[in-house]
């Protein structure tokens, strides 16, 4: 612990935000790193406690209080290199991960936590102005080839781990840039996708072969997920041609809402929004979907619905509104009771506030329509008791809307490839794959492996790179007998 004192002496400083009626005129990312000083003055508040909650807290384990004191200390390229022993991408996570760490710190039972998600960012982004993320080739090669299918965190800390112990690793992506939904799910003004670009040349450096366009499997795909590739592969051919598959896609199934006019024009999946638009400011066409001074309904509560949010605000809508199927959470948790778990509380992400109406407890009845045109949306409000919800009799109304965004989530992975490679699945759609024991993350067919959200559905991009590093160890031990990758 740098300073035994320090966190009775100093408080918490959070990042500065761009003013929100300037950010909303742009797509790029608005929230400084925090300064060398303001970061060592909350590397100093840490209390290196007896026991580290946060550790735990955090999906790959980080050694936390570890960097916050080394950033304390002014030893930065120490720190980044602790950082980088369990997390391939902190530039990534210290972007958009939502922090259970901080849930998890001793500091968070009276609300003040450490801010250590800030710490992070502080670290990776003054190791790049620095040079500091080289490339870290294998010093000796193995003759073994690994296929790794999607491109997203899970696939990518896998591969980034396989080829640096020697490995022959290609990257197989279905649409036309490597990233998965890194890439095209979450916009630009959340993640600067030259972040993406950095992290590939170093792989690539490494040894690591990226191949777009191309999708494993000749399956179609569902309604409502992007597929750029002009080209398939089989699995049969991919099993053939390589001594282990890694299946690491994302779950990519949205859930739909199945209610009179669901077919109207002007009711979309929320990536259908989404990535049009990273597109279109990666250069490509004008987005199809245009809700400048349009009304916009978004129905779901998390983050992909708080992107269609902010990604509205800066088209210029004329009105945002955002509903959610469960109550209203507190303002704040009661410590002594949640903590160190990751708290329900009430959340308020920077694109509401850009402006957006929010309201709880209500269920969508019908999409109302005009020559087959989006109106409106018919909704009542649900009481909650013991778990179960009920429609309030008598409180239907309409919601103004020429644009509806369903992002209430994604049930399970594209079907087509685990069929193709024949992949015993969960009651959930995933593939069937345990995380412990010595043949972790196998699937049921004999050399092919899952991770990410492909095995354990839809999760937080730090659970993906967790599950992508424990996978290449396990690939790792299958093919050599043993393994020095970390678990």
């Amino acid at each position: 612990m740098g300073k035994p004192t320090g966190f009775l002496e100093f408080q918490r400083i959070s990042e500065s935000y761009e003013k929100a009626e300037t950010r909303v005129k742009h797509y790029r990312e608005f929230i400084p790193h925090l300064s060398d000083d303001q970061a060592r003055t909350q590397g100093a508040r840490c209390m290196d406690c007896g026991i580290p909650f946060c550790n735990n807290g955090c999906p790959v384990n980080n050694l936390i209080p570890d960097w916050n004191d080394l950033v304390y200390r002014g030893k930065w390229q120490e720190a980044i290199t602790t950082l980088h022993s369990t997390n391939n991408f902190p530039e990534f996570t210290s972007r958009i991960c939502p922090a259970p760490c901080e849930a998890a710190c001793t500091l968070n039972i009276p609300q003040t936590p450490v801010g250590i998600k800030s710490i992070e960012r502080a670290i990776i982004d003054k190791a790049g102005e620095n040079g500091w993320v080289v490339p870290q080739p294998a010093a000796k090669k193995t003759g073994k080839k690994v296929a790794i299918v999607g491109s997203g965190p899970a696939g990518l800390a896998a591969a980034q781990q396989l080829a640096r112990v020697g490995h022959a690793v290609t990257v197989y992506e279905k649409n036309d840039r490597i990233g998965g939904l890194l890439r095209y799910g979450i916009p630009d003004f959340k993640l600067d996708k030259r972040l993406i670009d950095w992290r590939m040349a170093q792989m690539k450096a490494e040894g690591v072969k990226f191949v777009t366009g191309t999708l494993v499997t000749g399956a179609a795909l569902p309604k409502g997920i992007v597929n750029d590739a002009k080209k398939t592969v089989s699995a049969a051919q991919v099993q053939k041609e390589f001594d282990a598959v890694v299946l690491a896609g994302g779950s990519e199934n949205p859930r739909d809402l199945p209610v009179p006019g669901r077919e109207l024009k002007g009711v979309h999946f929320a990536l259908e929004f989404l990535i049009p638009q990273n597109k279109e400011v990666a250069g490509g066409r004008k987005n199809p979907i245009d809700v400048a001074g349009k009304h916009v309904l978004v129905i779901g509560g998390g983050d992909t619905g708080s992107d269609c949010v902010g990604t509205s605000n800066r088209h210029g809508a004329a009105s945002i509104t955002q509903i959610e199927l469960l109550p209203r959470p507190p303002e704040q948790e009661n410590g002594e009771l949640t903590w160190p778990y990751w708290p329900l509380k009430m959340r308020t992400s920077s694109s509401h506030d850009e402006g957006c109406a929010r309201d709880w407890a209500i269920g969508t009845k019908e999409f109302i329509g005009e020559n087959g045109v989006l109106k409106a949306v018919k909704a009542v409000r649900l009481e909650w008791k013991d778990g179960r919800m009920s429609e309030i009799a008598g409180s239907e109304f309409e919601i103004p809307a020429d644009y509806v965004f369903l992002a209430m989530g994604f049930v399970s992975p594209v079907g087509g490839v685990l069929d193709a490679f024949g992949i015993d699945k969960d009651n959930r759609g995933n593939a069937r794959a345990d995380t412990e024991g010595g043949q972790s993350y196998a699937t049921s067919v004999k050399g092919v492996f899952a991770a990410g959200d492909m095995r354990r559905g839809q999760s937080l991009v730090v659970w993906a790179i967790r599950e992508g590093r424990q996978c290449a160890r396990s690939v790792d031990l299958y093919l050599m007998g043993s393994t020095v990758l970390p678990r």
